[in-house]
């Protein structure tokens, strides 16, 4: 079990020395259930399996590039034979641990530790009472759907009791996670953005005077141009792969475009989300989407008039940074807010 521990907990580091990626698809609420194999055995009694099931549920946290969980579990293991079959016993145990994970895209590594009550069941006199001890393991979480994942896990558990006499319970199981309160974002039509055209005042005419030449046409000075051809780009790094999440990083830039939107109310803004060129060019047009829709969602959260804002999603198109790259991927996750607002000089 101290191996087990070890293991888990230089896991848990390894995570942590590892900065790279955003927690984007496993934050909330959920609930799973699981089934697999349990390994016992005991003080004097032999190493059998045996079916075990169980269920799970708790809350995870974004912390960062991590995911932190505290669930509560409860598994069955079911009762075998064991010293060729002069007894049969089996146990139940309920636990509480601390999950910590590090998601890449929809892939969750995790580590888990903490504590748990256990409980032999049949002809096993030694632990017919119940037993506290470390709980530890290791497991990786997939997300198949909005609110779905599926995850397999190694746990171990050794209990104690005064006397010296020790159970072992060693599970590996296959499961499946509910998540409550997964985001479920919806398709958004790509839109073409057209610059209003300028407005130019009708010149008066002046009737002519009695032999007087005519009055020469005035017309209205050009308007000037401000904020087009100079996008505003949310960088790369504000989007992690395979995320639409944004960063606190970028918060500063929007805000300048809350402010620019504030002081010119007949301006409109277009946001334009990228991806790299990594993955299906349909997944990339489905996730730039996302992320030009994240941030109207920051800038009307901010006050900006939803109708005031037109989001479109060009998938790795245009990229301004060399794929081959991790600095370059980084550059063309990326959206770009551009605005076109015409006033007389």
């Amino acid at each position: 079990m101290m191996k087990i521990t070890t293991i888990t907990i230089a896991m848990m580091a390894a995570l942590g020395a590892n900065v790279a990626a955003q927690a984007s698809e496993f934050n909330g609420a959920w609930l799973g259930a699981k089934v697999g194999i349990n390994n016992t055995h005991a003080n004097g009694v032999d190493t059998q399996n045996a079916n075990t099931y169980g269920i799970e549920g708790g809350y995870n946290w974004n912390l960062g590039p991590y995911t932190l969980g505290a669930l509560l579990s409860a598994d069955n293991n079911a009762s075998t034979g064991h010293n060729n079959n002069t007894f049969s016993y089996g146990s139940k145990s309920y636990g509480v641990d601390a999950k910590l994970g590090m998601p890449i895209g929809k892939w969750l590594p995790f580590g888990k530790l903490g504590y748990v009550k256990t409980t032999a069941n049949g002809r096993l006199a030694n632990f017919s009472n119940s037993y506290h001890s470390f709980n530890a393991g290791f497991g990786v979480e997939y997300k198949f759907a909005s609110h779905l994942s599926a995850a397999v896990e190694y746990m171990a558990t050794n209990a104690k009791n005064n006397p010296g006499n020790k159970l072992v319970n060693q599970n590996l199981t296959v499961g499946f996670n509910y998540y409550f309160d997964a985001p479920a974002v919806a398709a958004v039509p790509v839109a073409a953005v057209v610059a209003p055209a300028p407005v130019v005042a009708p010149a008066p005419v002046v009737a002519p005077a009695p032999v007087v030449a005519p009055a020469p046409v005035v017309v209205a000075p050009a308007p000037k141009t401000i904020f087009t051809d100079k996008p505003i780009t949310i960088e790369g790094a504000s989007f992690a792969t395979g995320s639409a999440k944004l960063k606190p990083t970028a918060n500063k830039q929007l805000d300048e475009v809350v402010d620019f939107a504030a002081k010119y109310q007949d301006a409109n803004l277009s946001v334009d989300g990228y991806t790299d060129s990594r993955g299906k060019a349909e997944s990339n047009k489905v996730l730039s989407v996302k992320r030009a829709e994240s941030v109207k969602a920051y800038l009307v959260k901010k006050g900006v008039a939803a109708n005031r804002i037109i989001t479109s999603g060009n998938g790795s198109a245009k990229p301004i940074g060399d794929n081959k790259t991790a600095a370059g991927r980084a550059m063309n996750r990326r959206v770009e807010i551009n605005s076109v607002i015409r006033v007389a000089k």
